[in-house]
């Protein structure tokens, strides 16, 4: 995996691996460590040599002239390798010298000729002007990550009541250097004494520029950590054996590996988006820029400072010995963590400006050929417009507009672009196709496996809304585990007799048909005797009663079959292909790019309450709803990396398993977190439906609906870590 997502991103990363495989050896590394006092690694002038240094600059200023995502590609692979050295300190200074303005030292940050650190704060160094113009600096700095051995410092100064920037090369000030808790990348205090600073050298910049910049790379550097991080700890669990099994089946290592995933997939889009918004230009506000560096640096590094300290608990003892590298991954990103500044001033950076009404807006540039594909859209939805109702419904049905990424006559057979052009034009023109609800799964699975009858009886009354359907899956006893059904379907002349009972069915009093998955094989492998039922849900035998949850109302429902008699036509598939069919139903997505507020409607509430009452957001809640924001961006961010992967004709990555199961949480605490702000007063049970008492019980299903949360951490770990499966269990004994 990698930040960038085009072609070229990738193949940057591979360059980059490439050079660290052969370069930052385990020899280099470690030499590194037991070193007195930090000097340049013996590649650096490979490093440069190959270009990465300047990656960013313009060409003029000896740059390759390319922008902050390439150079964030860069850091993050080297931030994997825990590479010795200062590459991120010299970057981050020209990074800041060149949007400053200052362009004498760039050609030598470029080429690795000099070296450069930043002081993000500014300790005691204070700022003097003179009345003829002329400047001095004084004081301490703060620690100056790579101040060992860089030629020139961007130090940050106490100038009145703001913050000024000044450049200083060595000769002016003296240097205290420590060993540091980060020991292949060691840090410095930089001290001052009346050194005169050019006027030219008094940086003109915002003086929150800076801070934004080292975020953005910071959190480049953190997601190539916590990917070292998860990959090391996979690896172990899978081959680490303890109690007679790879430890990796143990669901408490294997959860917290797929957590691990989690955060560092959080890492690189918030990395990614902050790197790609950052350069000049790149967004219409700069404000938007500064809120995804914000993000970041509220995300990235304190998951790459979580998954490094899971991944030295994964590792058991070794992972605690000097010679194991996972407390060198560990003290980079606790480093990085603390040179940034507490995650909690990060979050708050993240609300105020929200508060100020700035919104990332995120969205997907589509290549040249859309517009064509545009036209026609627009001219076929232009008759639909001129029909109400249930014309305009079914319309939209005819034409492939209901389910356009199925295959025609049903859908379109639009590919991700074209989907998405649908969806902008369909919004355009102000059009909603049916919402098929469980007959957005049932269509496709019925056209992939059921036959001729069975797609004329159905696929067009539900793509236009006159049927709908319930999913009758779940069972008391069986709960997520779908192999585990009981319900029996026994067959008779013409067709089958059903007998069990389904549980957790929305919709089952209003809807015309249901999908029912029952064993018609009691002998076979539990997977394998399962089959798929096309339900009439008016058959005599059923019986459907109302199952009251927490929020006090009966959405879902109980259905007991009695005997209820199926004809073989409503059999999809042959008998035993139901588990097959299963998969094919919950697996089916479009692809879509939501165009609401990228906070989603429960961090938009939490905004909305925070504006109402200013009086009541103190520290303490402004820290914690720019958490919650910050896991709205990045569940945001990781769909629109999953729509760009579509788009660009990819494989899907990680990031729609781990968008599910944060999405879920999320959830759940912008809930929590509203009711514990309106106190006593969502106690009274005299609440309308979906204010925050009604929104916090509800949204406790959404992590039990649709697979568990457990079951899904079970296949992140499973399926994109490669972690055994759990054990079968023992045969119960006679």
């Amino acid at each position: 995996m990698t930040i960038g997502l085009t072609e070229e991103h990738r193949d940057l990363r591979d360059s980059v691996r490439a050079f660290t495989t052969r370069h930052v050896t385990q020899d280099v590394v470690r030499k590194a460590v037991d070193a007195a006092h930090e000097t340049l690694p013996p590649y650096w002038q490979g490093l440069a040599g190959q270009g990465l240094l300047g990656l960013h600059l313009p060409e003029d200023a000896g740059g390759s002239g390319y922008g902050l995502t390439e150079l964030a590609v860069a850091v993050e692979e080297l931030g994997r390798a825990v590479a010795p050295g200062p590459f991120l300190p010299t970057a981050l200074a020209s990074a800041v010298l060149h949007r400053a303005g200052h362009t004498a030292h760039l050609p030598g940050l470029a080429d690795g000729t000099t070296t450069g650190a930043v002081g993000l704060r500014p300790g005691t160094l204070t700022l003097t002007r003179s009345p003829d113009g002329q400047a001095s600096v004084s004081g301490d700095s703060d620690l100056v990550i790579g101040g060992h051995v860089a030629d020139v410092f961007v130090l940050a100064a106490q100038d009145g009541d703001t913050t000024a920037w000044v450049l200083l090369p060595r000769d002016r000030v003296e240097t205290t250097d420590h060993r540091s808790h980060d020991l292949t990348r060691r840090s410095s205090r930089i001290h001052a004494r009346n050194a005169a600073v050019p006027a030219e050298d008094v940086l003109s910049l915002d003086p929150a520029l800076p801070l934004d910049l080292a975020a953005v790379l910071f959190a480049a550097e953190a997601s190539g950590i916590a990917d070292r991080a998860v990959t090391t700890a996979a690896e172990h669990a899978r081959v680490r054996e303890q109690f007679g099994r790879p430890i990796g089946q143990f669901q408490g290592v294997k959860h917290r590996c797929a957590r691990m995933l989690a955060d560092a997939e959080q890492a690189r889009a918030c990395a990614w988006d902050a790197a790609r918004s950052g350069d000049p230009g790149a967004v219409d506000d700069p404000r938007e820029a500064s809120l995804a560096a914000a993000v970041a640096g509220a995300t990235s590094v304190a998951a790459a400072f979580a998954t490094t300290k899971d991944c030295i608990q994964v590792l058991g003892g070794i992972g605690f010995t000097w010679e194991h590298d996972a407390h060198l991954y560990l003290r980079r990103a606790q480093t990085l963590r603390l040179a940034l500044g507490p995650t909690a001033r990060w979050r708050r950076r993240v609300t105020r400006l929200t508060l100020d009404g700035v919104r990332r807006r995120l969205g997907v540039e589509l290549p040249p050929e859309a517009e064509t594909v545009r036209a026609g859209v627009r001219a076929e939805l232009g008759a639909a417009r001129a029909l109400e109702g249930r014309e305009r419904l079914t319309y939209l049905a005819d034409h492939g507009y209901t389910a356009p990424h199925l295959p025609a006559p049903w859908g379109k057979g639009a590919d991700a672009v074209t989907q998405l052009v649908i969806g902008e034009e369909m919004r355009a023109a102000g059009l909603t196709a049916v919402d098929m609800i469980i007959g957005g799964w049932v269509v496709p699975t019925l056209v992939a496996h059921g036959d001729a009858a069975q797609r004329e009886k159905f696929l067009r009354p539900t793509l236009r809304g006159d049927l709908t359907w319930c999913q009758l899956f779940s069972e008391p006893g069986a709960g997520s585990d779908l192999a585990g059904l009981s319900t029996r379907a026994v067959k008779t002349d013409g067709g089958w007799r059903i007998t069990g009972q389904k549980v957790w069915t929305s919709m089952a009093r209003d809807a015309h048909w249901g999908i029912l998955l029952a064993r018609t094989d009691a002998e076979a492998p539990k997977h394998r005797g399962l089959s798929y039922f096309l339900l009439d849900m008016a058959s005599p035998g059923i019986d459907i009663r109302p199952l009251r949850q927490i929020t006090g109302e009966a959405e879902f429902n109980e259905v007991f079959l009695d005997d209820v008699f199926v004809p073989d036509a409503m059999l999809v598939a042959e008998p035993g292909d139901g588990w097959k069919l299963a998969r094919t139903t919950l697996a089916n997505e479009r692809v879509a790019l939501s165009h609401d507020s990228s906070l989603g409607s429960g961090g938009e509430a939490l905004l909305e309450r925070a504006a109402d009452r200013p009086h009541e957001m103190d520290d303490e809640r402004l820290t914690t709803l720019g958490g919650i924001l910050c896991d709205a961006q990045a569940g945001s961010l990781l769909g629109l990396r999953t729509t760009l992967r579509s788009v660009a004709g990819a494989q899907p990555g990680a990031e729609a398993s781990i968008a599910k199961l944060l999405g879920v949480e999320h959830l759940q605490q912008v809930w929590e977190t509203a009711m514990d702000w309106t106190g006593s007063a969502a106690l009274t049970g005299e609440g309308p439906r979906q204010d925050a008492t009604w929104m916090f019980l509800n949204s406790r299903c959404m992590s039990i609906a649709g697979g568990t949360t457990e079951v899904q951490l079970n296949i992140i770990a499973e399926r994109l870590l490669g972690l055994e499966r759990d054990p079968e269990p023992a045969p119960a004994r006679a």
